[in-house]
């Protein structure tokens, strides 16, 4: 079931955003809002600000945003029902169930409640059974083999499986556990051929709980100590309706602080070397589980930073099979470095054996990033064979033309220019027939999008410039500040409140930037109800995106002293000096702007009259559009005072 909305509204009563964000971070009073270290980047000087009068934190260096809610869902990486949940077990508050489901609802939440608490007991079975005579024996004695002490096997919940038949299975069956449940947890398995005959699914196996982002274990890795051959190395859990592998990552409970701390995540394969380098003092790791990653693996990754440190097993050929798994990174917007350990070593095993300081400093001294990580793996080859020189040319250039960000991809350009004895200008003309390339594939896919071709003509380097588009943006921006933080004021000497100044002077434009005409519809929305929205409505819209943007349009940088100007007699003129002119020239900025714009679309069909062939008419037509619009923009002007040559 889901949260009932009065335990939802009573933890919004009760939050406070100051106890809250001060649970994960120290706070320092300057002016009306207290200031911070972001706890989402890594920085020296304070830029993550909070408002105790608005409820809300913004972070000025990486753009974070929210209310207490929003805090805690990024911080935890939890999702907003886990959030409240939360708050209400921080402030002593009942969480009550709504009932207002359907019986579907109901079964399918009750289902995945039991899996939980099926997994949940399996976990404690497993761990119990470390303890018995057979697991010290066998588990125990395995664990402590590779120098896992007390603490890291609590940590990890480490547990052991008899080798028998059902064990676990009798044990839960006792404890109320329907067997249709245990199934579907991927706990037994039915005999093939014979579904009648239930048994464990892991006997015999050092167990490794795999936990999800709120620490909930969600299925089992399961490692044989025996050297039968006919048996698998590793068994895992099957897909179930609470374990999804594809995004699920292995250690990330445990390392979300330390990566968020750190600002980066190293990335290795299996159990034990997630667990090895905990030992070490490194907890900011997670592991794929011998899987290749998936796109939504680095999307949970990105949550929590936007650096990963790849480390690689000591075997040149395994990891030049690897390379995909680098691409994918890139091409999900994170920073990546790798690290390569010596010949026949891997994290786990080169830990042990040089001991906790060496190997710390081996990971220090050994990152390189992405460029030089993959020119450095193939410079013997073609140190020797022109022609395979050519290909890793491309297959670098195809690796820069993963990454988003232009500027980034610029840098790596110069630096790919550098190692490999190149001319710069020969690396950016392959890179960008590469980013045409997959820009055309992506039209292709999506000829239905518009946005698709836009982005066909993006070549690097791009040249920056406003645009038209971007300048009626902004204004639109401004509009829209005005009105949320304003709106609700009275101006002029009838009375009236901006908003409906505001509003009536655009009720007939077509506002182009999709967040502020959502803003617009829910504010007149609200006046149509008889209310007059003031800030606090939109920073409590669990529309994440408007409440974001509220944030910024509400929150400044920098606040002026009352007490220094007040000191040195100062008059310092603010726009709520005279919003009834601040409205107005507002208003008319934003017209014009719109007037502008609706100039260049009339230019542009007078230049292409011929390719578009239109006729002498047509074309009279615009050219009258066009002095009428530069009519009205010269009256703006004149009235916003702008001096005309």
């Amino acid at each position: 079931m889901s949260i009932s909305k009065l335990t939802t509204d009573k933890v919004k009563e009760r939050m406070d955003i100051e106890e809250v964000v001060g649970d994960y971070v120290p706070l320092k009073k300057k002016g009306q809002n207290l200031w911070a270290c972001c706890p989402f980047h890594g920085e020296k000087s304070p830029s993550f600000s909070i408002s105790p009068a608005k409820q809300i934190y913004k972070c000025f260096g990486c753009g974070k945003a929210g209310d207490p809610i929003q805090f805690v869902m990024d911080i935890e990486g939890i999702g907003f029902q886990e959030a409240i949940r939360h708050l209400a077990g921080k402030y002593g508050i009942e969480v009550e169930e709504d009932k207002a489901r359907t019986p579907e609802q109901d079964i399918a939440q009750n289902e995945r409640e039991s899996l939980f608490i099926a997994l949940g007991f399996a976990r404690d079975f497993f761990v119990k059974n470390l303890q018995s005579e057979e697991g010290k024996s066998i588990g125990l004695s395995y664990f402590k083999e590779r120098g896992f002490n007390t603490g890291i096997i609590e940590k990890f919940d480490l547990g052991y499986a008899s080798d028998g038949w059902d064990y676990m299975l009798k044990a839960a069956k006792a404890a109320g556990f329907q067997e249709e449940i245990l199934l579907k947890a991927g706990l037994v398995l039915q005999k093939e051929g014979d579904p009648t005959r239930i048994y464990d699914r892991f006997r015999g196996r050092v167990l490794f709980p795999i936990h999800n982002i709120s620490g909930k274990p969600i299925g089992f890795g399961a490692r044989i100590l025996t050297k039968d051959k006919n048996q698998p190395k590793y068994i895992n859990s099957p897909e179930t309706e609470v374990y999804h592998k594809s995004d699920v990552l292995y250690g990330m409970f445990q390392a979300k602080k330390a990566i968020r701390d750190k600002d980066n995540c190293y990335l290795v394969e299996g159990y034990t070397d997630v667990i090895s380098m905990h030992l070490s003092g490194i907890e900011n790791v997670v592991s794929s589980s011998g899987t290749s990653l998936t796109e939504g693996q680095i999307k949970l990754i990105k949550r929590f930073t936007d650096q990963v440190t790849v480390l690689y097993d000591g075997d040149a050929a395994g990891i030049k099979a690897s390379l995909r798994g680098i691409d994918l990174l890139l091409e999900g917007g994170l920073n990546v470095k790798a690290v390569v350990f010596p010949d026949g070593e891997d994290p786990d095993s080169y830990s042990r054996k040089v001991g906790t300081q060496a190997f710390q400093d081996y990971l220090k001294e050994n990152s390189r990033d992405f460029i030089g990580f993959k020119i450095g793996l193939y410079q013997e080859e073609f140190a020797r064979d022109p022609i395979r020189k050519a290909e890793v040319i491309r297959e670098v250039v195809q690796s820069i033309g993963k990454i988003p960000d232009p500027i980034i991809r610029s840098v790596y350009t110069k630096e790919a220019s550098v190692l490999l004895g190149i001319e710069e200008d020969i690396i950016l003309a392959e890179l960008n027939k590469s980013v045409l390339k997959s820009q055309k594939e992506t039209f292709n896919k999506h000829k239905e999008n518009a946005a698709a071709e836009e982005a066909l003509e993006e070549l690097i380097p791009t040249k920056i410039q406003v645009s038209v588009e971007e300048i009626l943006r902004i204004q639109e921006r401004e509009m829209v500040r005005l009105l949320i933080n304003y709106g609700w004021q009275q101006i002029g000497e009838e009375g009236m409140h901006l908003c409906q100044y505001l509003l009536s002077e655009t009720q007939e434009l077509q506002f182009e930037t999709p967040v502020y005409a959502k803003i617009l519809i829910l504010y007149r929305q609200e006046l149509e109800k008889g209310n007059l929205p003031g800030p606090d409505h939109f920073l409590s819209s669990r529309d994440s995106e408007v409440q974001k943007e509220v944030i910024d349009l509400v929150t400044q940088r920098h606040e002026i002293s009352t007490h220094w100007h007040e000191k040195h007699q100062i008059t310092i003129t603010t726009e709520t000096d005279d919003l009834t002119q601040t409205g107005y020239k507002t208003i008319l900025r934003l017209k014009k702007r719109m007037v502008l714009r609706l100039m260049n679309e009339a230019m542009l069909k007078i230049k292409n009259a011929e390719l578009e062939k239109l006729s002498d008419d047509k074309v009279y037509e615009f050219q009258v559009i066009y002095a009428e619009l530069k009519k009205v923009q010269l009256e703006i002007d004149k009235e916003l005072g702008i001096v005309i040559g």
